[in-house]
């Protein structure tokens, strides 16, 4: 009794937590698509890194007039025609991604600029040209930065073109030889931004 007690006073908080956010959101709340090719600034150990391609995923939420949080999940691939672990190897780092955001109007346009920072929580998995799974890092942390603007195509959707610079560092363990890396490039994209 006293657990059903428990979990029917929990969900009915929920669900006035939820109607009162819903009721007083006014658009706070966004969800955003990212696709994007990627440039890598130098070499990773010493693989030359071909441009790439990405993408991501984020929900955000607005708590002040211009200043938001956002969090979401990103991948990223790299191809190396040679590398340290072999030829044809992909580099994929894919993992977590959160900070805060500033999109204010610019002047009296409907047009915005937009600058977010923050963190990334990411691993590298290399892969063979059959797609075998070579490598993996495991989870660290590595930060972002990023510009661009927000352009308007209605009440609640807008493009976001945008580049960053992204920089992660891991260490790659090849059969008991531990190679550090630095991934570090530059990311262009345009997102799809839905407020809700």
């Amino acid at each position: 009794m006293k657990k059903q007690f428990i979990q029917s006073s929990l969900l009915l908080f929920v669900l006035t937590l939820a109607g009162f956010i819903r009721s007083h959101a006014q658009n706070n709340w966004s969800l955003e698509f990212r696709p994007g090719i990627n440039y890598a600034t130098q070499n990773l150990g010493n693989a030359h890194l071909k441009t790439g391609d990405c993408f991501e995923g984020t929900i955000a939420y607005k708590f002040m007039p211009h200043l938001g949080a956002y969090a979401g999940w990103s991948w990223n691939k790299f191809d190396a025609d040679n590398s340290f672990l072999g030829s044809n190897v992909d580099f994929e780092e894919t993992g977590y991604t959160l900070g805060l955001q500033f999109i204010h109007p610019i002047a009296k346009s409907n047009i915005n600029y937009l600058v977010r920072a923050g963190a990334v929580y990411n691993h590298i998995e290399t892969e063979n040209s059959n797609g075998k799974l070579i490598n993996d890092t495991g989870h660290g942390w590595g930060w972002q930065a990023g510009a661009g603007i927000a352009v308007p195509l209605g009440k609640r959707l807008m493009l976001t073109p945008e580049l960053r610079y992204r920089s992660l560092s891991r260490d790659i363990n090849d059969n008991g030889k531990v190679t550090p890396v630095d991934l570090n490039y530059i990311s262009g994209g345009i997102g799809l931004r839905f407020s809700f």
